[in-house]
Order: structure tokens, then C-alpha cells, then sequence
């Protein structure tokens, strides 16, 4: 089992170039990637995307690309029709406000457009670069996942638990309660009728419509295969979130039915007991992969 919340950095240089990656995860019911590169590498994206998308199945992931480099080509331009042009509107302006100053070299080129840069980048060598340190950067993310993960999974296991052992309690209870039923239908009868006149077969027969209506044998069956399906889903499954979620629900579900069924005490309890177990685990399960 493994958390969506999780924190990698990763970083690499030679003499030319650092490559640093770093990875963010947050709670998200399905996989939401964002990727930040540099401005002029967006080629990389596409194969970074699949890389991540490929490793990690749920959550919002933010991950970021740093690249500096240190001793890099660079071509330098200048624009003359641009400079050309600026020094014209400079003179104007000069001109018409009465000022001799004419512009200097060093005023030209600070203007914008004038000194054109251009750096030689090869997108194959940043690729090599850069996928390195973004397995590195993956790897440790998934560690922190997992390293997290193992403490939410042990929490709801906690819980799990508390469910069986009531599942176990309510099921050693179901004949006592089902006599109840039983007892207090022939009490009725007997009350009504006298103690005479009492049709056996009767009794039988709205026993059986009774417990038909009240019995919850059914419910803590199946409520006993999703807990065992559920404990069996944490172990199996490297990503079980989506999973267990259902499983939640139709657990949810049995817990509801087996406390609108009956209304002895002792069950009452253990569901409201089974109740705040589930609430525990569904709050742990939002930020389950």
C-alpha cells in the first residue's frame, strides 16, 4: 500500500550542465500530472509524461525540471535596423526637447530587440541528461509513498480489525437473538389468545415471516466476504485505493442494514463501534494509492 502524498529531489552536474528534478504528490482520486520544463525543452515532455504516468497510478504529481548550464555556446546578434531605429527616435525626442545628447553604444544596446542571443542546445544530449535524474528522483518518491504507506495501511488494518472481531461478536449472538424472536412471538400469542387456542402452526409460520424480515444472518455473511476481500485487497495489490473504496461502500451498507434490523443492545453497540472503524478508514483510504 502506498501514499499519494510523498517529496523527491534529485540532482546531478558535470562541468557544463546541472539537472535537478524535483517531485511533489498530493491526494487526488485519480492521476493528475503536471510537468515544468525549461521554456525551450518542451520535446521532453511527452516522454517524461509517459515515464511518470507509467509508475504512478493515482494522485495529483507535480514535477518539476531545473537545468543550468555553465559553460554553454552561445551565438551573439545584434540587430541593426533595430538599433537603427531606436537611435532615429532617440535624436527626435532629443531634438524636439531641446537636448544635444545624442545615444551612446552602451544605451543602444541595453534596448530590447537590439542584442540577440542565441544558445546552440542539442534536445538528445538534455534527454541523457536529464532521465537519470529523474529515475533517481521517481525512486525516491516512491520510497517516500511506500515508507508512508506502510504507517496508513498498519492504521487501517487497525480498524479492519475492530470490524471482524464485531462481525464475530454479532454472529455468536444471531441464535439468541432469533430465540428472542421467536419468544416473544409465542408471548404475544399466548397474551392474546389466553394461553388457549394457540394455533402451533401458526406461530411457525409468522416466526418464520419474522425472522425472514429481522434475521441478519445474510448481511453479516456477506459483510464477513468484504472484510476478507478487503483484507486480502491490501495485500495483493500494490494499488489498491480505488478498491478498497467500493469495498467501503458496500460495507457501509451491511453495517446499516444488520443496525435498522435489530435493536438488541449489545448489536447496537458493535455497530456504532463498526461504524467509526469504517469512518477511520475511509479517511485513511483518500490518500491511498
Amino acid at each position: 500500500m502506498k501514499s499519494m502524498t510523498g517529496y523527491a529531489y534529485c540532482e546531478s552536474a558535470n562541468e557544463n550542465t546541472t539537472v535537478s528534478v524535483e517531485i511533489k504528490g498530493y491526494n487526488n482520486r485519480f492521476l493528475d500530472l503536471s510537468i515544468y520544463l525549461p521554456p525551450w525543452l518542451p520535446s521532453l515532455e511527452p516522454e517524461l509524461r509517459e515515464y511518470i504516468s507509467a509508475r504512478f497510478m493515482r494522485g495529483k504529481i507535480e514535477a518539476s525540471v531545473r537545468i543550468k548550464e555553465h559553460n554553454q555556446d552561445l551565438s551573439v546578434t545584434i540587430n541593426e535596423k533595430a538599433a537603427a531605429a531606436y537611435k532615429t527616435a532617440i535624436e527626435a525626442l532629443a531634438k524636439k526637447l531641446g537636448i544635444k545628447e545624442k545615444p551612446g553604444l552602451g544605451t543602444l544596446l541595453g534596448l530590447e530587440g537590439v542584442l540577440e542571443t542565441e544558445t546552440a542546445r542539442d534536445a538528445e544530449r538534455y534527454r541523457l541528461l536529464v532521465e537519470p535524474v529523474l529515475a533517481s528522483a521517481a525512486d525516491r518518491f516512491e520510497a517516500e509513498r511506500a515508507r508512508e504507506g506502510k504507517h496508513t495501511e498498519e492504521n487501517i488494518l487497525s480498524h479492519l480489525s475492530i470490524l471482524e472481531k464485531s462481525v464475530q461478536m454479532i454472529s455468536a449472538l444471531v441464535p439468541e437473538l432469533e430465540l428472542a424472536i421467536k419468544e416473544n412471538l409465542r408471548e404475544r400469542f399466548t397474551e392474546i389468545l389466553g394461553g388457549s387456542g394457540i394455533d402451533e402452526n401458526r406461530i411457525l409460520a409468522e416466526t418464520a415471516v419474522l425472522l425472514m424480515k429481522y434475521t441478519i444472518s445474510e448481511e453479516l455473511s456477506r459483510l464477513s466476504s468484504h472484510l476478507a476481500e478487503f483484507r486480502s485487497e491490501t495485500e495483493r495489490n500494490p494499488s489498491p485505493g480505488k478498491k478498497l473504496d467500493f469495498l467501503c461502500q458496500e460495507i457501509n451498507r451491511e453495517v446499516n442494514t444488520i443496525g435498522s434490523k435489530t435493536q438488541a443492545l449489545d448489536v447496537s453497540r458493535a455497530v456504532v463501534e463498526m461504524k467509526n472503524a469504517l469512518e477511520n478508514i475511509r479517511e485513511q483510504l483518500r490518500n491511498v494509492e
